[in-house]
C-alpha cells in the first residue's frame, strides 16, 4: 500500500504541489472556526458568527467555479495568486475592523470567500501532467481525498494553537498569510507555470454543458447533505451520552473512517468503469449510514461512525475520475471547482435540514437524514446510468499534455475499461 503512494510522492513536483495546495487551502478549511472564535472575542453573538460564516461559505461556493473558469482561460499563476492575495487582504480587513461597522464586516468576509483560489481544482488538473501513468493519477486522486481529511482535522487544531499563543485576530492574519505562501509555492512551480488548458468551445455554460458532469454534481449534492446532517444529528446524541467530548470523538471518527477508506481504495487498481464503481460506492455509503440510527453507547457509536465514514473518500476519489472524463475540453479546472461547490452547498443544506428534523424527532430522525440522502444520491446515479455511460472523448497519455505551453491536448486518461 505504501509503495504506490511513495511512488507518487517521489515524482518530480508531486510533493510540492500537494503540500502547497493543502497549505494554500488552510484559510478555507479553518474559516468557520476562526470566524466564530474571533466574533466571540469581539463580543458578538453566536448568531452573528454563524451568519458571517454562512456568508463566507456562500461567497466561496459562488467564487470557486467562476475562478476555475478564469484559470482555464488564463492559466493558473494569473488567477490563483492574485485571488489568494485578495482573499487574504479581505480577511485581514475584517480582522482589523472587527464586527463594527457590521456592513463592512459582511463585505470583507464575503470578499474573502469569493476570492478563495480554486487550488483544489487546479491540483487535479495538474496531476495528469505530473504523473504520466493512468493508475498513478487515480491513486493521486485518492491520496488527494485522504489529504483533505487530514487538513480538515489539523486545521482547527492550528486555529486553537494560534489563539492560545497569540489571539483570535492573529489566527485570522497568520493562517491567511500562510495560505498565500502555499498558493505562491504552487503557482511558481514548473507544472503550474507551464500549464495551459486545452482549446475550448465558447459556451456560456462552460463545464455545465456536460450531461455527465451534471449527473455527478446532482449525486454529490445529496452526499454533501448526508455529511452536513450528521454533524447536527450528533449533537443531541452527544448531549445524552457524555457531552462535548463524545461529539468530538464522533466527528474525529468520521474523519478516521474516511482516511482509512481512502487509503485502502487508492492503494489498489480497480477493474470496471468508474461510473459503475461510483454507484456501488454510493450504495455502500448509504447503507453504512443506516446503523447510526441504532444509537448504541458512546464507544459502539464511535465505531459505527468510523464505518459510516469509510466510503466517503473513495466516493470522492472516484468522482474525480468521472469529472475528468466528462468535463468538456478546456474546462477541467472549472469542472472540479463545480464539484467542490456542489458538495459544500449540499453540506450547508444538510446542516439546515437536520436542525428542524432533530427538533421534531430527536437524534434518531436526525441520523435518518444521511441514510435517506445517500439513497437519493444512489437513485440519481441509477436513473441517469445511460447519461454516464455515454461515450467520452479519447485522451492522450504522452508528453503532449495540458502543461504543454503549445496548448496540446489535455492529458485525460479515458480508456473506459480501467480506472
Amino acid at each position: 500500500m505504501a509503495t504506490g503512494y511513495l511512488e507518487i510522492l517521489r515524482a518530480r513536483h508531486a510533493l510540492r504541489l500537494l503540500t502547497g495546495t493543502l497549505v494554500g487551502r488552510l484559510p478555507n478549511a479553518t474559516a468557520a472556526i476562526a470566524l466564530v472564535l474571533f466574533v466571540r472575542a469581539q463580543g458578538g453573538t453566536y448568531g452573528l458568527a454563524g451568519a458571517l460564516a454562512a456568508v463566507y461559505g456562500v461567497a466561496n461556493a459562488v467564487g470557486q467555479p467562476v475562478l476555475g473558469r478564469l484559470v482555464d482561460l488564463h492559466g493558473q499563476p494569473r488567477v490563483q495568486l492574485p485571488a489568494a492575495v485578495l482573499s487574504a487582504l479581505a480577511m485581514s480587513a475584517f480582522a482589523f475592523s472587527g464586527i463594527d461597522p457590521l456592513p463592512l464586516a459582511y463585505v470583507a468576509v464575503a470578499g474573502a470567500g469569493l476570492f478563495t483560489p480554486p487550488l483544489e481544482g487546479g491540483l487535479r488538473a495538474l496531476w495528469p501532467s505530473v504523473l504520466r501513468r493512468e493508475e498513478q493519477v487515480h491513486t493521486a486522486y485518492a491520496m488527494d481525498a485522504v489529504a483533505q481529511e487530514v487538513m480538515y482535522t489539523v486545521g482547527p487544531l492550528l486555529v486553537t494553537l494560534c489563539v492560545s499563543l497569540w489571539s483570535e485576530r492573529a489566527a485570522l492574519l497568520v493562517l491567511n498569510a500562510v495560505g498565500v505562501l502555499g498558493a505562491l509555492s504552487v503557482v511558481v512551480s514548473a507544472p503550474s507555470s507551464a500549464w495551459r488548458s486545452a482549446p475550448r468551445e465558447a459556451h456560456w455554460l462552460g463545464a455545465l454543458r456536460s450531461p455527465g458532469l451534471l449527473v455527478v454534481l446532482a449525486a454529490f449534492l445529496f452526499v454533501g447533505i448526508a455529511m452536513g446532517s450528521i454533524t447536527v444529528a450528533a449533537i443531541p446524541y452527544a448531549d445524552d451520552h457524555g457531552g462535548d467530548a463524545v461529539y468530538g470523538w464522533l466527528m474525529a471518527a468520521l474523519g478516521l473512517g474516511a482516511l482509512f477508506g481512502g487509503t485502502v481504495y487508492g492503494a489498489r487498481r480497480w477493474s470496471g468503469t468508474p461510473e459503475r464503481r461510483l454507484r456501488v460506492l454510493v450504495a455502500l455509503l448509504a447503507v453504512c449510514y443506516l446503523p447510526l440510527m441504532l444509537m448504541p453507547g458512546a464507544v459502539a457509536m464511535v465505531v459505527l461512525t468510523v464505518v459510516a465514514g469509510v466510503f466517503l473518500a473513495p466516493c470522492i476519489a472516484c468522482a474525480f475520475i468521472i469529472v475528468d472524463r466528462h468535463a468538456p475540453s478546456g474546462t477541467v479546472t472549472e469542472a472540479f471547482s463545480w464539484l467542490v461547490t456542489t458538495f459544500t452547498v449540499g453540506a450547508s443544506v444538510g446542516t439546515g435540514l437536520a436542525g428542524p428534523v432533530v427538533e421534531a424527532g430527536g437524534a434518531l430522525w436526525g441520523f435518518a437524514v444521511p441514510g435517506v440522502a445517500g439513497g437519493v444520491s444512489l437513485l440519481v446515479l441509477l436513473a441517469t446510468g445511460r447519461v454516464l455511460a455515454a461515450p467520452v472523448r479519447g485522451g492522450v497519455v504522452a508528453a503532449s499534455s495540458e502543461n504543454d505551453p503549445n496548448r496540446a491536448a489535455e492529458p485525460r486518461f479515458r480508456s473506459g475499461d480501467r480506472a
